[in-house]
């Protein structure tokens, strides 16, 4: 019998998903990208030349981060 490994694919977010007054983040898109580069916001993913894409747990650890420092 053989072990079959289960892999979860894991959900991709567009940056119009993540900001903006739809998005899970009340920031703009340049502040976003600020953040990108200062270090505080993981890089995304590459999925061709002219798209990006952000891991959906990247962005709820960021969130679930925020959260515990406005508490502190």
């Amino acid at each position: 019998m053989t072990q079959t490994n289960k892999v979860q694919a894991e959900r991709l977010m567009r940056l119009s998903a993540i900001v903006g007054p739809n998005g899970m983040l009340p920031i703009s898109r340049s502040t976003f990208y600020a953040r990108i580069r200062a270090g505080e916001i993981p890089q995304p993913i590459k999925l061709g030349p002219r798209i990006s894409a952000w891991r959906e747990s990247d962005i709820y650890a960021l969130i679930n981060q925020a959260e515990k420092g406005d508490t502190e």
